[in-house]
């Protein structure tokens, strides 16, 4: 079985190098632009209520992978579903990032996390889950 995706847009951020980007959004106070392709944009219709969003996208830049890994290139060796880096089987990552502004195919964010030109696969709004009140 063969799959493939592809891109609807590209991010735009400072991060430029792996080694110094931060490697978790929730380590980040880096702001980007997630420009999505025109063909595109018309679903990014009420994604304005939203918060918060869920970026999918691929991690160019990585080059094959070990089932072990170290976090961080140190430490013990970790299966590589237990970690976030980016040297995976199938080179998918997730951010959920803050969304400042929605202005026309630019998605204005913050606690970027990304490099610039990774290619974003898809966009999806973040809904926390809400714990039932009273027990």
């Amino acid at each position: 079985m063969e799959i493939s995706f592809k891109p609807i847009g590209v991010m735009h951020s400072p991060l430029k190098d792996a080694e110094t980007a931060p490697r978790f959004y929730t380590e980040s106070d880096v702001k980007g632009v997630i420009e999505v392709y025109p063909e595109y944009e018309a679903g990014l219709s009420n994604l304005s209520d939203y918060t918060h969003i869920v970026v999918v996208f691929y991690f160019h830049k990585s080059r094959g992978y070990e089932l072990l890994q170290r976090r961080r290139g140190v430490g013990e060796l970790r299966g590589v579903f237990s970690l976030c880096s980016p040297n995976r089987p199938n080179p998918i990552g997730i951010s959920v990032l803050r969304l400042l502004l929605v202005e026309g195919n630019m998605l204005h964010v913050d606690n970027v996390d990304i490099l610039d030109d990774t290619p974003i696969l898809d966009i999806k709004p973040y809904k926390p889950f809400d714990y039932p009140q009273g027990g």
